[in-house]
């Protein structure tokens, strides 16, 4: 047998990778990671955690507002953008810090620098070679700005958290939930706000209804402009003019493309293998995550399958129990809860209305839209949805969404319930909180809608 320098090379230092390089170190395999760019990947770096301390930020805009409702009034508050990056900062810091320490407590070699792939067992490393029994590409996404004239000024979501300043204008070009999240927080954090969007309405893939929805709670505080899309970027008077299909123009300061991601497979060396790719770059790989060339393997936003942070963490488990722990399940990608930080918060578990339709399934649709008894003194005029997909023959709920302030946490336990069988009955004979927002899940009696086919 071969003697190589590694059981197990991980390129690729983000939330997938490191939970592998882990476990199978745990397992007694020896293990070594390359990462080019920062510890923790997009989620700890550029994505979810700066995102959502962002989003935290943009909420107490409206707790302060809020808050005059009760009898609480706020003066001398200001907000300070330069104070909040610094804090974000130093969180991240401390976050790559951890990832690292993980690696190094669980006997993990580290190479802090790029990893390319001459040979389906052979990397090489500042010119250096190194052998591996089993590679496994943990690269993840990076954002993907079209080609038009003056593209090459606007900025992604990579760009955005590292600003020296807060705009005072800003147009985000998008209509997935990074564009909903970062319209929603930089409005409420005082800059002029734009969201432009090619399709009649926001969150393509979600359920129909929520959309409709959403659509409309985003357009109460942003200047909305749907089934439009950018032509160009001119710089004008250090003012960027943003010219639309329609003919409308718009100045800002800052212009977010916030129009997608592309797996980062590219000048891997994988011309070099058997690994195979899809259209958009994605590896293609089974379920058990292992690529046309067996030694190597590829998990999280890399593969395109869903691009969620504990997505990546199961797959990247499943990689090293199948190695070296002995036991191989496949992944479950049923019943995934997801949330969009936009404002108000939208979470969603299991089908939409439509997807269980296409499936041939017989179902009651259950609808509340509500305001909170909050906002029966704050004054805001802010409504929450909450909608139920069941089955009719099992009576299980097979679809839950909401969108309502805190909706994530709120849905991560009727995931729970999904995935433990919940029925409609079980929501039926369980005592609501009152008064709360969460009570409606359990005193929706009445079906909207009942699909017979």
């Amino acid at each position: 047998m071969e003697d190589y320098n590694f059981d197990l090379f991980v390129i690729g230092v983000g939330s997938g990778g490191v939970r592998a390089a882990r476990m199978c170190a745990q397992y007694g395999a020896r293990v070594a990671t390359a990462e080019e760019k920062y510890m923790g990947g997009t989620c700890v770096n550029v994505g979810c955690v700066p995102k959502k301390l962002l989003s935290y930020a943009a909420h107490y805009h409206d707790d302060l507002e809020d808050a005059r409702g009760f009898g609480w009034s706020s003066p001398g508050f200001e907000f300070s953008w330069e104070t909040l990056i610094r804090n974000k900062e130093k969180e991240i810091n401390r976050l790559n810090g951890i990832y690292k320490s993980i690696l190094d407590d669980n006997g993990v070699t580290v190479y802090e620098a790029r990893a390319r792939i001459e040979g389906p067992h052979e990397l090489y490393i500042d010119d250096r070679r190194i052998t591996a029994k089993y590679i496994l590409l943990a690269v993840g996404g990076w954002p993907w700005i079209p080609d038009y004239p003056g593209s090459e000024v606007a900025i992604s979501s990579n760009e955005i958290f590292s600003l020296d300043s807060l705009p005072e204008s800003i147009t985000v070009v998008g209509g997935g939930y990074i564009a909903l999240e970062f319209a929603s927080i930089f409005t409420r954090l005082g800059a002029e706000t734009s969201l432009i969007y090619r399709g009649e309405k926001l969150l393509r893939g979600f359920d129909e209804e929520i959309r409709d929805f959403i659509s409309a709670e985003i357009g109460r505080h942003v200047d909305l402009k749907l089934e439009d899309d950018i032509v160009s970027i001119v710089h004008d008077n250090n003012e960027l003019e943003v010219l639309l299909e329609s003919g409308t123009r718009i100045s800002s300061d800052t212009v977010l493309s916030a129009t997608g991601r592309r797996p980062m497979t590219g000048n891997l060396g994988l011309e070099n293998v058997a690994v195979q790719l899809s259209d958009n770059g994605a590896i293609v790989v089974d379920e058990q995550f292992q690529t046309a060339e067996p030694s190597i393997y590829a998990v999280g936003d890399a593969i395109d399958r869903l691009a969620l942070t504990p997505v990546a963490l199961a797959e990247g488990q499943i990689v090293a129990t199948a190695l070296f722990g002995g036991s191989s399940e496949p992944m479950n990608y049923a019943n995934i809860p997801t949330t969009v930080f936009c404002h108000p918060n939208l979470a969603t578990v299991g089908l939409t209305e439509q997807q269980a339709l296409d499936k041939g399934i017989e179902l009651d649709v259950y609808v509340s839209t509500v305001k909170q008894l909050k906002h029966s003194l704050s004054g805001r005029d802010e409504l929450s949805m909450i909608k139920l997909i069941v089955e009719k023959t099992s009576d299980r709920v097979i679809g839950l969404h909401l969108v309502s302030p805190d909706a994530g946490e709120l849905v991560q336990g009727f995931a729970v319930a999904m995935n433990c069988g919940a029925r409609k009955a079980d929501f039926d004979r369980t005592i609501g909180i009152h008064p709360t927002l969460a009570e409606e899940f359990v005193s929706m009696r009445m079906p909207r809608m009942s699909h017979a086919q």
